[in-house]
């Protein structure tokens, strides 16, 4: 187990642009949207994943060759006061570490 770099690139690409999109596959958004999440503020997601996902200990999962995968586990406390339980996916290469992606975590 491991603490991320705090300094994690989370691109607003990522956030605005696929998770916060719906898709007719993979969809994330509508689970996002019960914690109030939307397109508008997708700067207070970053914020919170960084505040309150990016401060839990990481997982490591799988090594490919683009780096070491971790995930964290946890609450994300939404801009409603809504808790959602999150699965988060992080890369760690030998120059950064960034966010993946983010899942509805149903326990375990």
């Amino acid at each position: 187990m491991a603490l991320l770099d705090p300094k994690t690139v989370i691109s607003p690409a990522k956030l605005e642009d696929y998770l916060l999109v719906l898709l007719p596959k993979d969809d994330k958004s509508q689970y996002l949207a019960q914690a109030g999440y939307n397109q508008d503020n997708w700067v207070q997601l970053e914020k919170d994943l960084r505040e309150q996902i990016l401060t839990l200990e990481a997982t490591p999962t799988t090594k490919t060759k683009y780096g070491q995968k971790y995930e964290i586990i946890g609450n994300l406390r939404g801009v409603n006061n809504k808790i959602l339980s999150v699965k988060t996916i992080w890369m760690v290469t030998p120059t950064e570490t960034k966010f993946v992606t983010l899942f509805p975590f149903e326990g375990g």
